[in-house]
């Protein structure tokens, strides 16, 4: 069995291409015409109609990128590694329209680096059905479902993983090198995963994503986004179900009946400044689960900015923690990364968040230490961990932890894991080692106070990290591994 992520291929029957933006009109027409083949086989089957003559299944295009060993320049820049031999790097590619400025950019990256040649054509690995026609399968009467099976391809899942992304492709040498981190297939069933988990289509998110725990933080969120829209800082916010509100500030449609799962908030702009909000809710398996489809959107960096429980007792109510460690007990992600491994702050990051808090509290930078408190975050998987104290305490005590949550460590995790930089900024809402335990009482007048501060400090954090990518220096080094692939 060949355990190569792609199988060798003929530079000669791909077409070789001047330019990025060449490449990417390519791949676009490909798809489209792969797209096209499939939606004939498909009415005839739709129709009863023989399979003898249908036309043949679509496959995804291919995009492969050529690099010569006696051209590369010998300069290393940012995140880009060398390359000491005569290689080429493939990968799949779907929705090239939705993926065309990441393309376009990521072709011109490697282009500027290295003296490259550039190749599109067609893959040997089929567009499954259910990702090009989801929605018309559901026609079909159950005899013809159950043949679905014998004239289409359906996802492979055995082919459908994160081997690129967790590091393994290093040990596979004798093939084609991945060109980016995830194949046409992964992005596919996850760009379907994110439109089932937020009710809004992946075209909308932004390049910089917030996570929340706290439908408090969406309400402000609708409320500041829909004063930047009026104001002319933003051109929409789009809310689940499709529901856009521009400039006259009319929504497009009533709100969504039935929220899914984690609903996301998009306050969208053209120059790169773009957010989204989401609340994954609570705890590490959710984090996990939008984290891991979110990725394949290479968003700029995501951020955490939920609450958590204080653990010191000079730590007040209302306090901010940055996370500089994180103490991984949610466990959900240690068979892909285990615990064992650490998770580098990413500077870049740490200094926006900490500018941010001292531009939106006022504060001065000497007293920025009684309220804004750097350390380590436990992320719990137990939700009720206070009633086994004995066994935790000494654990977090060892940990020098500051404050604990459920989500953090996983969101921070799956950053360095995808090579998405990410952060941590939290608010303490509750003291439950020190008696203050968050009852509802208390609870409401913190979230008064303290909500719409926090989400103004993770927005202008963004407008910090936006002059970073700018600058092209937000992007770290230290998320990419040996043998990286050339696209980040």
């Amino acid at each position: 069995m060949n355990n190569e992520p792609f199988s060798p291929v003929d530079l000669s029957t791909l077409t070789l291409c001047k330019t990025p933006a060449e490449a990417v009109k390519a791949l676009k027409k490909i798809y489209a015409n792969q797209l096209e083949l499939i939606r004939a086989r498909f009415e005839i089957y739709a129709d009863g109609k023989s399979m003898k003559d249908a036309p043949d299944n679509g496959v995804y295009p291919l995009l492969a990128v050529s690099v010569p060993a006696r051209q590369v320049r010998q300069t290393s820049i940012l995140s880009m590694g060398r390359i000491a031999g005569d290689t080429l790097h493939m990968t799949t590619i779907t929705q090239p329209e939705l993926f065309e400025d990441y393309l376009t950019s990521q072709l011109a990256y490697v282009e500027g680096r290295f003296n490259v040649e550039i190749y599109v054509g067609l893959s040997d690995v089929p567009i499954p059905l259910t990702f090009a026609l989801e929605a018309a399968t559901a026609s079909l009467s159950g005899n013809q479902k159950d043949g679905l099976h014998y004239f289409f391809h359906l996802p492979n899942l055995a082919a459908t993983n994160d081997e690129i992304v967790n590091g393994k492709a290093i040990l596979r040498r004798s093939g084609p090198l991945p060109l980016s981190l995830f194949t046409a297939e992964r992005v596919d069933y996850s760009l379907h995963r994110i439109r089932h988990y937020t009710a809004t289509n992946p075209e909308y998110f932004q390049p910089y994503i917030l996570f929340t725990n706290y439908q408090r933080y969406v309400d402000e969120f609708i409320e500041t986004g829909i004063e930047a829209v009026k104001n002319g800082d933003a051109e929409a916010l789009v809310e689940p179900g499709g529901r856009i509100t521009r400039a006259d500030g009319c929504p497009s449609c009533d709100e969504i009946k039935k929220m899914p799962q984690m609903p996301a908030y998009h306050l969208v702009r053209k120059d790169g400044r773009g957010v989204t909000l989401v609340n994954i809710g609570v705890g590490p398996s959710n984090a996990k689960n939008i984290t891991d489809h979110l990725a394949v959107l290479r968003p700029n960096a995501w951020l955490m900015i939920g609450h958590c429980g204080a653990l010191r007792r000079s730590q007040r109510l209302g306090d901010y923690v940055l996370a500089h460690a994180y103490l991984r007990d949610d466990q959900v992600l240690d068979d892909v990364l285990p615990p064992s491994i650490p998770l580098p702050t990413i500077a870049e990051v740490q200094l926006a968040l900490t500018k941010a808090v001292l531009d939106e509290t006022g504060l001065k930078p000497s007293e920025l230490k009684k309220h804004l408190r750097t350390g380590t975050v436990v992320t719990t998987d137990d939700r009720n961990w206070e009633l086994d104290f004995e066994y935790i305490a000494a654990r977090l005590n060892q940990a020098r932890a500051i404050a604990i949550d459920m989500e953090s460590a996983t969101v921070a995790a799956n950053g360095y894991r995808f090579r998405v930089p990410y952060g941590t900024l939290l608010c303490a809402s509750d003291r439950p080692l020190h008696g203050e335990i968050k009852l509802p009482g208390m609870a409401d007048a913190f979230y008064q106070e303290r909500v719409g501060q926090h989400l103004k400090i993770g927005l202008r954090t963004v407008e910090y990290l936006a002059e970073e990518s700018k600058a092209g220096t937000l992007h770290s080094r230290k998320l990419r591994s040996f043998d990286e692939p050339l696209f980040r």
